[in-house]
């Protein structure tokens, strides 16, 4: 991943939620948190991601974890579209503005479509980055890879 490197302690950010509420990375030290990046909502393989996470929701919470979709849509269209797939619990953070900061921050923003790449970051309970991989934008990420990892850390 250009310019991110495993066990960097990353800079905070603060991002909102489909519920219009924030979500501050630095008020999660101590616990796990996925970033799970997705290119746009209201897409099937994007869909099948997020509806994975919430799947696996107490999965995350028995590891000490969070996982959170992140995407460069506004937050109104993260409500409906959360609603529409049944999401209760998983956050659903809008990168919208300004325009995938975040996801540039991360490295996984591609400038040319103006949405991020399908990728999974995990954070550390110190703040470190502790894994990331970018997947091909039509590939669903696995959810056993990433519990598999969250289940091998200290």
């Amino acid at each position: 991943m250009e310019g991110m490197k495993e066990g960097l302690e990353l800079r905070d950010f603060t991002l909102i939620d489909q519920n219009k509420e924030k979500f501050t990375l630095s008020r999660f030290v101590g616990r796990k948190v996925l970033l799970s990046f997705h290119p746009l909502a209201w897409t099937a393989i994007c869909s099948e991601q997020m509806v994975s996470l919430e799947e696996h929701w107490s999965d995350f919470m028995a590891l000490n974890s969070i996982a959170l979709g992140v995407s460069v849509d506004t937050v109104p269209s993260k409500k409906a579209w959360a609603n529409s797939l049944g999401i209760e619990r998983t956050k659903l953070l809008s990168d919208f503005w300004p325009h995938g900061e975040v996801s540039s921050m991360f490295g996984v923003f591609r400038e040319a479509d103006g949405f991020s790449e399908r990728a999974n970051l995990i954070v550390d309970e110190e703040g470190r980055l502790v894994f990331s991989k970018i997947y091909p934008i039509k590939e669903l990420p696995d959810i056993g890879e990433v519990l598999g990892v969250l289940k091998g850390l200290p």
